[in-house]
């Protein structure tokens, strides 16, 4: 992030961040993408001893008590290692806190969120099935009622972390005759009889975060770990998109970062035809283009920090930025890691250089937390939603009547 747009505090808290990132071994990073280590363990719990864990949650369950703007300034920090740690980063204490604390119940937040933030305990969002990624509401999981506990069957995959996690948070349709936003709730599932983990392998980047299959076989599950009630998880999943987008939006930043400075080192020392390459307007050019792309990519996020900080934008403009970010960044980052490999050359395709490795990781991000085509859907949505309702009705001049013919009505056909 911009450091003449940080306060002094923001800016230790980023050089905390930095100090982190630092810490990490260059054997963890190497054994995670060999998946040799399926879940790294030990990350999260230096993150939870340096207190880098839930920026934005209250510190009496553990937290900063920070805001989104100071959340972005860290997960581009954490995101410079590995994109890997920084999407388990996020999950548990970003995410899956954020749900129960908002939506939990006491008992919940002091056996979840308090050991999470610690580093001590590790949850994961389960959201994608077998079936199906974007379509939510197709839901296959199910539960049925049993007495005062509630019995889950059924199959997440695709879930960061799951690997490591001790807790789940799942979505299960509870209600199949309601609407399709009344018929879904979010649990909190530990990790019990009936549940089992299968870890992914073959996964084209992003390895060693423990990606894998939860299947649930007769879990059974106490109402009270029901978050936002039973039929409440539709609004559980809304609040969430926020910090999955937004939170997915920074932390990429800080993945495709290095690229860019490697492909920056590399080219002002690489010389061919008597000079450095860097003086070639092909070369130099694309690493210009990366400066202005990955500057108006965290332009966007801090924006759109802000926004969300301020708590007076509106939910339907909250949620166009944030989607608005989530794709404009992750589409840059790819973007940017092609270039940065271009400039490089054939060496940037091998494992001399980590480029390799931030092209596959970096691929992630168009998918995960929302394809960028669903992103562009609710762009879509939330824009002519708000022009109808708020644009449209505001004291600014109607540039359509400067026309030189703007008077001929009937030349305005519409239909």
């Amino acid at each position: 992030m911009f450091d003449f747009l940080m306060t002094d505090d923001q800016k230790k808290l980023r050089d905390e961040a930095r100090e982190f990132t630092r810490w990490v071994p260059k054997e963890m990073i190497l054994a995670m993408d060999r998946e040799e280590i399926q879940f790294p363990h030990e990350y999260l719990q230096e993150a939870g001893r340096r207190n880098l864990l839930g920026i934005r949650l209250p510190k009496e369950y553990g937290g900063r008590g920070l805001g989104w703007v100071d959340d972005i300034i860290v997960a581009e920090e954490v995101g410079v290692a590995s994109y890997s740690l920084a999407c388990l980063w996020g999950v548990g204490a970003d995410i899956v806190c954020e749900a129960i604390l908002e939506f939990g119940s006491e008992e919940l937040k002091q056996a979840v969120v308090v050991p999470l933030l610690k580093g001590e305990t590790f949850a994961a969002e389960c959201l994608t099935e077998p079936r199906g990624g974007s379509d939510f509401f197709g839901a296959a999981t199910k539960a049925r009622k049993d007495g005062s506990d509630w019995i889950i069957t059924g199959q997440k995959r695709f879930i960061v972390g799951a690997e490591g996690a001790d807790w789940f948070l799942v979505y299960a349709v509870t209600d199949p005759s309601a609407p399709p936003h009344k018929r879904i709730t979010a649990f909190m599932v530990p990790r019990i009889e009936g549940v089992e983990t299968h870890y992914i392998y073959g996964l084209m980047g992003v390895r060693g975060g423990g990606a894998g299959r939860l299947v649930m076989n007769e879990v059974r599950v106490p109402e009270r770990y029901a978050l936002n009630g039973v039929n409440g998880g539709f609004d559980v999943f809304v609040r969430m998109m926020i910090p999955e987008r937004l939170g997915t939006a920074s932390m990429t930043i800080g993945s495709v970062r290095p690229a860019l400075e490697i492909a920056t080192r590399y080219t002002s020392r690489r010389k061919a035809f008597g000079m450095p390459i860097m003086n070639f307007q092909g070369v130099g050019f694309k690493v210009a283009d990366c400066v202005m792309q990955l500057d108006a990519a965290r332009s966007l996020c801090y924006t759109t920090a802000r926004a969300v900080d301020s708590g007076t934008v509106h939910d339907n403009r909250v949620r166009r930025m944030v989607s608005e970010s989530k794709k404009f960044v992750t589409e840059v980052a790819w973007d940017v890691a092609n270039k940065c490999m271009q400039v490089v050359g054939g060496i940037g395709y091998t494992n001399v250089y980590p480029l390799e490795r931030i092209v596959r990781d970096i691929r992630l991000s168009m998918i995960w937390v929302g394809t960028n085509e669903i992103m562009q859907l609710i762009i879509q949505n939330e824009w002519y939603k708000e022009y109808g309702k708020v644009l449209s009705k505001e004291q600014v001049r109607d540039v359509e009547l400067d026309a030189e013919n703007a008077d001929k009505s009937e030349e305005k056909v519409y239909e």
